[in-house]
């Protein structure tokens, strides 16, 4: 994901720059830097045309496709089962105090 946002950050950016980007922030060594991009442009999630590196999918979208495979691979692609599992847990509970504090202080 760090690679990825290094991309989104600082589009368009030349493949030689990406890779020093990458040894700068990731530590990591120019093959590395090329493998990894080739994996994602092989997924269609960036491109390498003629040495600049561009995305094809944006942050927000890359983020809807993550969250609805979390919801197909552990709920059977069932929104409402998801929901309802979600509903009983702590994050949800916190969440919804949050909400009817904040509501009961707009009242005020």
């Amino acid at each position: 994901m760090r690679f990825a946002n290094l991309i989104w950050e600082n589009e368009p950016i030349a493949s030689g720059e990406l890779a020093k980007l990458c040894e700068k922030e990731l530590n990591w060594k120019k093959s590395t830097t090329y493998t990894i991009l080739h994996r994602v442009c092989d997924r269609e999630l960036f491109q390498n045309e003629r040495g600049m590196v561009t995305s094809l999918v944006s942050r927000e979208e890359f983020h809807a496709m993550q969250s609805k495979q979390f919801v197909e691979d552990s709920f059977g692609g069932s929104l409402p089962k998801f929901l309802a599992a979600f509903r009983k847990s702590d994050s949800c509970r916190r969440l919804l105090t949050g909400i009817r504090k904040d509501r009961q202080g707009r009242k005020s």
